[in-house]
C-alpha cells in the first residue's frame, strides 16, 4: 500500500482576526472571474491539485452555457477577510432531485477556503441562508449538479493527484466540517488499477461466450464516436438514468443537458477506451467510458485549455499515458449477467497494446456493491476516499 502523507497540507492561511468575514454574492463579470480563479491561489503550491476547466467555472451562473442550471437555483459567494479574498462557495437547490428524493435540501459546491473556521462558517452560512429563504431544511455537500459533476470532499489520499473529474481538498477541510457540527453522509472510494502484462484470458473467454448468448454488439469497435453519439446518444442516457437512479443524490440527466454532455464526450473520448453495447432491440444494454487523463494538461494551462493549452490536451487524448474510469452503466435487465466483462474486454486489450501504465477510477460509492463487484477480477488498491457532509438548517 502507498504510504499516507502524515504531514498536514496547508492552504494560504488567513491573517490573525481583525475584521469580520465579508460575504459577497457573485454577480459581476469580475466577480465571476475571481470565483473561477480562486482555487488556483489556494492550491498554488500543491502538486496534487488539478484545476477544472476555467470556462466551466466562470460560466456556472450562465444558463446559456451551463445547461445543468435547468431545474436548479444557484448562487455563488466570495469571502473576504481584511480585504483579502479567502474563499468561495456555490449553493445549489436541485428542485428535481428534491422532488425525486422527497427532500428539502440545498447543496454546497465549488467550496474552497483558507484554514480559518470563521471563513468556513461564514461561507457555509451564506448557502444556508439561501436555503432557508427557499424553505430548505438541510445543507449538504459537496454535491454538484448531477453525477457527472464533481462531488465529495477528500478524506484520505492527500498525497495522490486528483483526476480531472474530482476536486482536491487539504486535510483541514474535513476537520473544520466536523468542528462546525456537520455529520457524515455519502462516502466514496477511488482505486488505482494494476495494468496486466497481457489481457486476462479467462475474462476474454467469458466475454466471447456472453456476447454470443446475449446478442449484443459493441458499436465502438467499428463506429466513430460522433456517429455513436448521433445514433445512440438518447439510448445511452436512458441506460445511464436507469442504472444510476438508486445512487445517492441522483438526479436524471435531461434532454437539454444530454446534448451538452454528449458534445463534450465526442471531443474527449478515445474510441479505444470506450464501449457501447447495443442489443437486438436497438437499446443500449451497457456502456463504459474510460477517459484519457488530461490532468497534466490542465495543470500546465491552469485550467485554460483554449486556445493554446488544448495542444497538450489533444496529445493526452490521442496518445494517452494515463486513463480515468469515468462512467459505467448497465440496463437493469442485463444486470448480474456478467455483461461487464464484455464492456471491458476490448478496452483491456487496447490498454495492454497501447502500453498504458496508469489507470485510476473516479469515485465509486461504498454502498454501490454491484460496481465494486465489477472490479474483483482486476488487481487494484484503494488510494483515495471522499465523502459528503450534512447539517440541519435551523430557523432564525
Amino acid at each position: 500500500m502507498r504510504g499516507e502523507n502524515t504531514e498536514r497540507a496547508r492552504g494560504d492561511c488567513a491573517p490573525a482576526r481583525r475584521n469580520m468575514v465579508e460575504i459577497v454574492e457573485v454577480k459581476t463579470r469580475k466577480q465571476k472571474r475571481l470565483f473561477a480563479d480562486y482555487p488556483l491561489t489556494l492550491y498554488k503550491d500543491c502538486p496534487y491539485y488539478v484545476p477544472p476547466m476555467f470556462s466551466e467555472e466562470k460560466n456556472i451562473l450562465d444558463p446559456k452555457k451551463n445547461f445543468n442550471l435547468e431545474g436548479c437555483d444557484c448562487r455563488c459567494f466570495l469571502a473576504y477577510k481584511d480585504k483579502k479574498l479567502v474563499g468561495r462557495i456555490a449553493g445549489i437547490i436541485h428542485n428535481r432531485a428534491n422532488e425525486l428524493w422527497n427532500g428539502k435540501n440545498i447543496r454546497f459546491s465549488r467550496f474552497a477556503a483558507v484554514d480559518d473556521l470563521e471563513v468556513f462558517d461564514a461561507l457555509l452560512k451564506a448557502v444556508e441562508d439561501f436555503g432557508r429563504e427557499r424553505g430548505m431544511d438541510t445543507l449538504h455537500g459537496p454535491w454538484g449538479f448531477n453525477d457527472t459533476d464533481r462531488e465529495g470532499m477528500q478524506t484520505y489520499g492527500f498525497s495522490e493527484r486528483s483526476t480531472y473529474a474530482t476536486d482536491y481538498y487539504y486535510p483541514y477541510f474535513c476537520e473544520n466540517m466536523k468542528k462546525l457540527g456537520f455529520e457524515d453522509e455519502s462516502k466514496w472510494i477511488e482505486r488505482d488499477f494494476t495494468v496486466p502484462e497481457r489481457p486476462y484470458e479467462r475474462v476474454m473467454r467469458i466475454a466471447a461466450k456472453l456476447k454470443a448468448r446475449l446478442k449484443v454488439v459493441d458499436v465502438a469497435e467499428t463506429m466513430p464516436v460522433r456517429k455513436i453519439v448521433k445514433k445512440y446518444g438518447d439510448k445511452f442516457f436512458e441506460t445511464y438514468n436507469e442504472s444510476y437512479a438508486e445512487l445517492d443524490g441522483f438526479a436524471p440527466i435531461t434532454k437539454k443537458q444530454q446534448k451538452n454532455i454528449l458534445k463534450q464526450f465526442a471531443t474527449v473520448i478515445n474510441r479505444r477506451y470506450f464501449s457501447c453495447l447495443i442489443d437486438e432491440k436497438g437499446d443500449c444494454a451497457g456502456f463504459a467510458v474510460v477517459l484519457p487523463s488530461i490532468a497534466e494538461a490542465l495543470k500546465k494551462s491552469r485550467g485554460r485549455l483554449f486556445p493554446f493549452g488544448w495542444i497538450g490536451g489533444l496529445k493526452s487524448i490521442r496518445k494517452p499515458k494515463e486513463l480515468e474510469m469515468a462512467l459505467l452503466g448497465i440496463k437493469k435487465e442485463y444486470k448480474f449477467t456478467g455483461i461487464n466483462s464484455i464492456l471491458m474486454v476490448r478496452m483491456m486489450c487496447n490498454i495492454v497494446e497501447d502500453d498504458i501504465r496508469k489507470i485510476e477510477s473516479n469515485p465509486m460509492l461504498e454502498t454501490n456493491f454491484s460496481i465494486q463487484q465489477n472490479w474483483k477480477f482486476a488487481e487494484n488498491e484503494i488510494i483515495k476516499k471522499r465523502q459528503t457532509f450534512k447539517r440541519a438548517i435551523k430557523n432564525d
